[in-house]
């Protein structure tokens, strides 16, 4: 017991020399007082934040999409007459001419039924002149003059049926294009209905994409669209065709771009990545790194406002480039943290602080 006096004596004794030490030497500078002390503390506290200021930029929205391209126009030209094939001047792959030759069938007596059939309309006009005369100087009857009449058109319609005979020998190209199939060949019997030749017009070629309900109200017919085949074309044309009914599984609509093809050297079926222009609107471009997720999983970016208090901002994807991503959904000048956006939470209070662009993780 007699120890602990001592030794709480000496302690005593020191305390007192140390406060009396206070009172002769040079006088300092002022303790803050408790609230200033509290609030250094709290702004200690805060986490820390990097932030970026960043500006909305005009951008116009695109919407790529996946589609084919398409003939313009695809005919199976078939045979209206049966008959042997005896000649067919074009090939497969074959570029052909609106009129030109396809495949011709043997004439056989057809040219023969022709010249009969003039022959029988000579014979019924001359009859038909003769009753008209009669008729005038009333040696015929008015029925007699009607079988003549009767006569001459029939025989008028059977020439006509015996020349289009003649004339089906021959089947032709209906448009221009470049020939796909010939599934005859010289030699086969053909029958009526029979296919000579698959016609394809390449000139202008179509892509063919499908548009979402949400998305179909903004096209217009003549507006630019650009393509880039699986071949690596670069395609330019213009929207000619918008669809007015849905399918019915995808609940889209059917869209046809127009592109000039005159060298044909697109090909039907090619696979595009189509690039639709959209209207103006103001984005941010933000790195992909900076989005997160709110407690309702919607995806955005972290702020803070002039108080320093965090914000969440649902944002969408405009667009993604090799600089970063372009998205909608911020204010006009955002305070955009770029480091430190996942310790942080809505509505927290925190030290924000500018960093250097090289600091930051917002594209530069």
């Amino acid at each position: 017991m007699r120890n602990n006096l001592k030794v709480a004596s000496i302690f005593a004794a020191l305390v007192l020399l140390w406060l009396a030490s206070g009172l002769f030497s040079e006088p300092k500078a002022p303790v803050p007082n408790l609230l200033d002390a509290m609030a250094s503390m709290s702004d200690s506290s805060l986490p820390s934040v990097v932030i970026e200021e960043i500006r909305a930029e005009s951008r116009t929205r695109r919407r790529v999409l996946r589609g084919k391209t398409v003939s313009k126009q695809t005919a199976s030209v078939s045979t209206e007459i049966s008959g042997i094939v005896v000649s067919r001047p074009v090939e497969r792959g074959a570029r052909v001419s609106e009129g030109q030759v396809l495949c011709e069938i043997a004439i056989d007596d057809r040219a023969a039924l022709v010249t009969e059939a003039m022959a029988t309309l000579t014979q019924a006009e001359i009859e038909h002149d003769g009753a008209l005369a009669l008729q005038g100087e009333n040696l015929l009857a008015e029925a007699q003059v009607a079988q003549s009449a009767a006569r001459l058109e029939s025989a008028k319609a059977n020439l006509l049926r015996r020349e289009l005979d003649l004339s089906r020998t021959t089947v032709t190209a209906p448009f221009s294009g470049v020939i796909e199939t010939q599934p005859l060949v010289v030699g086969d019997l053909a029958r009526v209905g029979d296919v000579c030749a698959t016609l394809i017009n390449l000139d202008p070629i179509l892509v063919e994409v499908f548009i979402s309900e949400r998305d179909v109200g903004a096209l217009r017919l003549g507006e630019a669209a650009s393509a880039r085949t699986s071949t690596g074309h670069y395609l330019e044309g213009t929207i000619t065709f918008v669809g007015s009914q849905s399918d019915d599984l995808t609940r889209t609509y059917l869209a046809e771009i127009t592109v000039p093809n005159p060298d044909y050297q697109i090909r039907a079926g090619l696979t595009a990545v189509v690039d639709l222009l959209g209207e103006t609107v103001k984005a941010h471009r933000v790195s992909p790194s900076l989005f997160t997720l709110n407690d309702a999983g919607a995806l955005g970016l972290r702020t803070i406002n002039r108080e320093n208090r965090v914000e969440f901002h649902p944002v969408a994807i405009l667009e993604d480039s090799s600089d970063g991503t372009w998205v909608i959904g911020l204010p006009e000048r955002t305070r955009l943290i770029t480091v430190g956006h996942e310790f942080v939470a809505e509505g927290q209070i925190v030290d924000a602080r500018r960093a250097a662009a090289e600091e930051t993780g917002a594209p530069k």
